[in-house]
């Protein structure tokens, strides 16, 4: 279940962050979350199985036709089990009339699963 992010998952979204390549250096991640606290157009949404946070997907709101997906991360233990690509579906479900799009960090992985313009 794709939850919105708050201040209380801060640590456990700044881990699941810090597997994004580009997110590595430590000020750079603050940098990235304090982006995401506190500028309206962007968003951060966490995935929820059960009672475990194993999944992170954060976006740009463009404008009124396109949600840009700037990163998606999943617990290394928890991939290759279909979890990034639910998330982006459920982002979808989110955002049903923008257009997803991803950005160079995301796009290899959102071309390899082709769901962002809902051909599955």
């Amino acid at each position: 279940m794709l939850i919105r992010y708050k201040k209380a998952f801060e640590k456990i979204a700044m881990g699941l962050l810090s597997f994004m390549p580009n997110e590595k250096d430590l000020k750079k991640l603050q940098q990235t979350m304090k982006q995401y606290e506190t500028e309206e157009d962007r968003q951060l949404f966490l995935w929820k199985e059960e009672e475990d946070i194993i999944g992170l997907i954060g976006v740009l709101v463009v404008n009124e036709y396109e949600v840009e997906i700037h990163h998606i991360s999943v617990n290394p233990s928890h991939r290759h089990q279909g979890i990034g690509k639910s998330m982006v579906k459920a982002l979808r479900d989110i955002y049903p009339d923008k257009e997803l799009i991803p950005n160079e960090n995301t796009a290899a992985f959102i071309e390899k699963c082709e769901i962002c313009h809902g051909s599955e």
